[in-house]
Order: structure tokens, then sequence, then C-alpha cells
């Protein structure tokens, strides 16, 4: 029966996708002799966001996911970010594939607020496999095993990569979703006030806070 194991080796960005994806590379490995006819492989990615250090400007910034840095030994956790299925084509002893991850720079979802907080280094990512292999055995009978809940594998992903995705899909914007009143409120305000954008509309409001501030 075969015995897999997982290695991501390297990640890019996926330049041409109909939304912000990132390409890992998964190599699969069958510590067995059986050959491989295919893998229907569910990955679980999460952020461990306890195996890095943070910068003063980068603890600011996650003050809304973990509060205050003094309660981080209670507050810092892991995080889930994402769930992908791939299907991996048959291979004999070992295989790499492209493992597609579509990403999302709603600012509204928790490993979105986590990977616009940070500004360098690198992201820690555990990858949790499951799934089902098909194989061969030596009657040539189509057989299937399940895969181990311990089979995962660990890659620290470069900040500089997720922003260079971000840049590519949307070059110096970023991303809010607003209730359909609020959106309506600040439509309004944009239009009565003749504002040519929603950044002028957005940096007025912002300006008028801060002078009531400054009072």
């Amino acid at each position: 029966m075969p015995d897999l194991s997982f290695e991501v080796v390297d990640a890019e960005v996926l330049p041409f996708a109909a939304v912000p994806s990132l390409l890992f590379k998964l190599r699969v490995e069958n510590l067995e002799d059986e050959p491989v006819r295919s893998v229907a492989l569910n990955t679980q990615i999460r952020i461990s966001a306890t195996q890095r250090h943070y910068e003063a400007g980068e603890q600011e910034r996650l003050l809304e996911l973990f509060g205050e840095p003094s309660r981080w030994k209670d507050t810092l956790r892991s995080l889930l970010w994402t769930h992908t299925v791939l299907q991996v084509p048959p291979f004999s002893g070992s295989t790499v594939v492209d493992m597609p991850v579509p990403c999302t720079y709603d600012l509204e979802v928790v490993a979105a607020k986590y990977f616009h907080a940070l500004q360098d280094g690198e992201v820690p990512l555990e990858f949790l496999f499951s799934g089902t292999v098909f194989y061969t055995e030596e009657r040539g009978w189509l057989q299937t095993a399940r895969i181990s809940w311990e089979k995962d594998a660990e890659f620290r992903l470069p900040v500089r990569l997720w922003k260079e995705m971000i840049e590519h899909y949307f070059p110096n914007s970023a991303w809010i979703r607003l209730r359909r009143d609020a959106f309506d409120l600040l439509y309004d305000y944009k239009v009565r006030r003749g504002f040519p954008t929603w950044e002028a509309a957005v940096e007025a409001l912002v300006s008028m806070d801060e002078q009531e501030v400054e009072r």
C-alpha cells in the first residue's frame, strides 16, 4: 500500500488567473513500490503565526487580530488560511505538481488582514494533507487507501511574494467591504460634495475626523 510523503519546494505568483493566486510546487513521494494511479488530495493550509518575529509596525497593524502585544502570550495563535483540492496524476517514485491557491485581498478576511499587516520576512505555513490514493496491486486490481492525517509539510512563504501578487492583480489598490446602507451614505456624501473619486471622499472624511480630534 502506498505511503506518501509531501514537501512544498517552492512558490511563485500565478500571473494569469481569474483571481489572485499563488502557485506552490508540491513534491509527492511514494515510500513504497506500487505505482500510483492518482491521488485525490485535500489540503488545509494554516498560518503558524507564533513561529515568527514581528516588528513594532507590524504589531500595531495586528492589533485587530491579536490585541495588545502584551497579551500575545494568550492571544497569538495559528490561523486557518484556506483549503485546496488537487488531483495528482499517475506517477512512480515521486513527482512535483502545481498546487494553485486562490487568494483574497478582502480585508474582512482574517488571513488577508494578517498578510496585509506584515512588512517583510517570511510567513510560516503548515500544510495538512488528507484524501485518497488510487493504486494498482500485483494482480492488476485497482485499490484505494486513505492518506494518514499525520501527513503534513512546512513552508516559509516570503512576504515579498504575497505583496508582488497583490500588486500584480490590484496595482496600488486595496479592497474593503461595506454594508449597503453604509455604501449609500458614502456615495451620497461623495455626490453632494462633488468629489471626483472615492479616494477624495474618504480623505475628506478622515481629515474632518483629525480636525475634530485636534480640537
